[in-house]
């Protein structure tokens, strides 16, 4: 007797679950990530069990909640019969599916593929998208998706394209540049936290020249200009800020998806880990009078925080960049605009 697979049975173990109520419409189901912590499988197979739950018509992706159970009375059916996979390399064989799929799932076009991948990433992580996992949301095959994306690269750009499209920047520029330098900052930290995935794919070396990341630059750029900036002080003021940014966001990310691995938050890391953090700082030799101070006052990390702190003292440094141009003579800056 042939085994079964075993993304099948954590996948009928689910869905058994959901049966006996456990889990209710609406109710989020386990990630993949719980999932290979929970059953000890690898992420392909926790993805498996994702998928099939999907082709099942069980459970959908929805941004920020993760895969939730899908209530069946909200809207009509439709029972899709796939035919048989051909036999692959090594003998693989998946055998014909029975999909559920609502009728309005069925017109597929761009923005569709790219909300849904928003969706997964959204809720996983960036690293659990595949084109076939977003065409598995979608209930439609994954060669279909190809029609409006050329490929996976392609899709992220267009992805985190929508994400900066959903909150452009004000119309007005602020009076001070200062104020315009915060709002362009803040804003770009907003979308970030709402999508923390979108941080990694961008470049400060190889920028991808999005229509709703250009503003950005634009905006940046053009108030360096007026003050008097050259080019080269210009893209290193931009690009600082822009990396402060995008560095507190892969923090955001990297935070999220250890919670998700873990089930564990920061501050309960802290407490689980607190006597151990104490025995090293305390160990810390007489020189080390910064790490004594910190042990024994205590830090509460809030991403936020530091978020702010450091554009602050970035911006501070940009009033001291434009004073020193006073002084050495090489513009005429009005110091009361600092």
């Amino acid at each position: 007797m042939v085994e079964e697979a075993p993304y099948r049975r954590i996948a009928a173990e689910i869905q058994d679950r959901i049966a006996r109520g456990e889990f209710a419409p609406g109710d989020r189901i386990p990630s993949t990530r719980e999932i290979t912590r929970d059953w000890g499988v690898a992420m392909a197979t926790a993805t498996k069990v994702i998928v099939a739950l999907r082709d099942a018509g069980v459970v959908e992706t929805r941004s920020g909640s993760g895969s939730i159970v899908i209530d069946r009375g909200s809207a009509p059916i439709e029972v899709v019969i796939e035919p048989d996979v051909p036999a692959r390399a090594g003998g693989f064989h998946t055998p014909a599916a029975v999909r559920t799929r609502k009728p309005s799932d069925v017109e597929l076009n761009r923005e569709r593929v790219v909300s849904s991948a928003i969706a997964i990433a959204d809720a996983e992580g960036l690293s659990m998208l595949t084109m076939r996992r977003v065409a598995a949301d979608l209930g439609v095959a994954t060669m279909s998706l190809y029609r409006h994306v050329p490929g996976k690269d392609e899709l992220v750009l267009a992805m985190i394209d929508a994400v900066f499209g959903e909150a452009p920047l004000p119309e007005d520029l602020p009076g001070h540049w200062r104020a315009r330098l915060e709002t362009a900052a803040r804003q770009m930290w907003r979308s970030f936290a709402a999508h923390p995935w979108a941080a990694d794919p961008l470049s400060l070396t190889r920028p991808q020249l999005l229509p709703n990341l250009m503003p950005y630059s634009e905006w940046s750029l053009g108030t360096l200009r007026e003050l008097g900036f050259d080019v080269d002080e210009m893209m290193h003021i931009h690009l600082s800020l822009f990396g402060h940014v995008r560095a507190s966001a892969l923090s955001l990310d990297s935070e999220l998806r250890a919670r998700e691995d873990t089930g564990v938050t920061n501050d309960q890391w802290a407490d689980m880990h607190g006597n151990e953090i104490e025995a090293v700082l305390s160990s810390a030799s007489e020189g080390s009078s910064g790490l004594r101070y910190v042990a024994e006052h205590g830090f509460d990390y809030d991403i936020e925080a530091v978020f702010e702190s450091g554009l602050r003292l970035l911006l501070d440094g940009v009033a001291v960049a434009l004073a020193r141009r006073e002084v050495q003579g090489d513009e005429q800056v009005d110091l009361s605009v600092l």
